[in-house]
This record gives C-alpha cells, structure tokens and sequence, in this order.
C-alpha cells in the first residue's frame, strides 16, 4: 500500500512494507516500535533528540486528557467537517500534530460522519510521536520539520495548524487546490489572569488577521470560555504549553508556582483558509 508520505531525500513515493517504508530509489525507514517512522534527514535535525523532551509530552498528553481544551478539540472538529463536505476520503495533515489529541479527534469525528479519512501527522518530537501513534492507530506519523513536509505536492485536502510553526508556503505546496487549511491564533486576552501573576504590565495579544500567497480567506470561528485549574500540576503544565515559559521572569514563575487554584480565560480564533 502506498504511503500518504514521500521520500525526505528524493520526493518519491513511498510504499508500506512490514517494517516501515520504502521509495523507488531503494530509500527505506523503519518503523519504530510505537508506531511512527523518522523521516527528518540528518542535515535537517539540530540537536539529539529535537522538539518538546518526554517530560514536556507528559505534561501536556496529562492536561489535555483532562478536558480543558476540549471545545478547541470540538470547534476545530466541526470546521474540518464543513471543509471535508464532497470528499469521500480526505487526506488530512497536522502540522505540528503533537501527541495527537486533535489528530484523534479529526479522525474520529470524520469518520463518524460516514466519511474515510486518512490522516498524516508531523512532529519534531519523537516523544510527541510515540503517543501521537499510540493514540491513533489509523494514522501515519513521521517525524519531520514543517518546513520540509515529506508529502507530495498537492496531495492533502485539509490542513490543520494548531500551535505549531507556520509555514503557510509549504502549506500551500501540499494542498491540492480548493483545499483548506485551518490556524489557530490565540485571542487578545487569552490566559490573561496568568499572565497578571507572570508579568509586572501584562499586555493583550496582538489580534490581526493575515493573508498568505496561495490562500483566500474564508472566515473565523472564534471559541471562549473559562477553566478552572485546581492544582498547581494543572497550571504549571499549561504556562510550559505556552511560549511564556521560554521568556517569563524567574519571579513571575515563583509567583505562578505557588498557585493552587487558577480560573482564566482561553480564547482562540481558528482562521479558515482555502487553496486557490
């Protein structure tokens, strides 16, 4: 069976064996134990083991199991169902697609629909990936940079992007014309009671909507509303899913970490754009 991927140093395509993959060129990758395969060349990694370490992964596969963005999960959901309308069996790529929690709920909620998705998730992470792989059985994971996806042009019909790098040109590459391609941005004022407690002058995220070359866009669905995080565990597992723990004072943090109780708001817009 063919590979929803393509070879990462020839563009071929590439076949299914018992072991992983394989392109015409005799280009071959095995598939690890978890389920996914490495497709991200040596020229391509920076580090060891780049993308969020295990403990990172852990953290975050915790916080989203408990539910707190499941109407992101449901929002994002009912978009890529409107988008795969007239399409019997989509290609769906996720960009950045983490452990996998909104990949699961793609599949599930198209398949639910009558519809046979087949799914392709990217990662940096190979931590990421053993449970992105784990979670969804059904689907296809590489490890690989968003910025090289080893997918063949014009081959995806929805592409979802949810905090992860944006790479809108090689977004465009991969869909076929018509299709769509999902963005989540958070809202001005998300996480706003957190960043109170990690900044002296917190400030509202920047809100501007962006046109890509290759894209017209379609419109926003905007999602809100309020968690309440009850142990210190919770929130300080969502403050590392931000990028606020890579640049937040030493103070702010200590500040955050003597929390036990948290309410805040999230708030995201997913931006809906289709491929010209």
């Amino acid at each position: 069976m063919e590979s929803l991927f393509s070879c990462p140093l020839c563009a071929q395509p590439l076949e299914c064996t018992d072991t992983g993959l394989i392109c015409s060129n005799r280009h071959s990758f095995d598939r690890s134990a978890a389920g996914y395969v490495h497709l991200l060349p040596p020229n391509r990694k920076h580090s060891k083991n780049p993308g969020d370490d295990k403990e990172m992964v852990a953290a975050r596969a915790a916080f989203l199991d408990k539910g707190y963005y499941a109407p992101l999960r449901q929002a994002l959901c009912e978009l890529a169902l409107d988008c795969g309308k007239g399409e019997r069996a989509p290609v769906v790529v996720d960009s950045g697609c983490g452990e996998g929690y909104y990949t699961a709920g793609l599949y599930d909620t198209l398949q639910k629909a009558g519809l046979a998705p087949r799914m392709a998730g990217v990662d940096i992470s190979k931590f990421a990936l053993r449970r992105a792989a784990k979670r969804l059985k059904e689907g296809e994971f590489a490890v690989a940079s968003v910025y090289h996806l080893p997918l063949a042009d014009h081959s995806a019909h929805l592409l979802v992007n949810v905090f992860s790098p944006l790479a809108a040109e090689e977004f465009a590459r991969v869909l076929r014309p018509g299709g769509y391609f999902l963005y989540a941005v958070p809202s001005q004022r998300h996480l706003w009671e957190m960043k109170e407690i990690l900044y002296e002058n917190p400030y509202e995220n920047p809100v501007k909507r962006e046109d890509y070359t290759g894209f017209v866009w379609e419109g926003v669905r905007e999602v809100r509303y309020t968690v309440t995080l009850e142990n210190s565990s919770d929130i300080m597992a969502l403050f590392h899913m931000t990028p606020y723990a890579w640049k937040t004072p030493r103070a702010g943090v200590e500040r955050l970490e003597k929390l036990e109780r948290l309410t805040v708001q999230i708030g995201f817009d997913f931006h809906c754009y289709r491929r010209l």
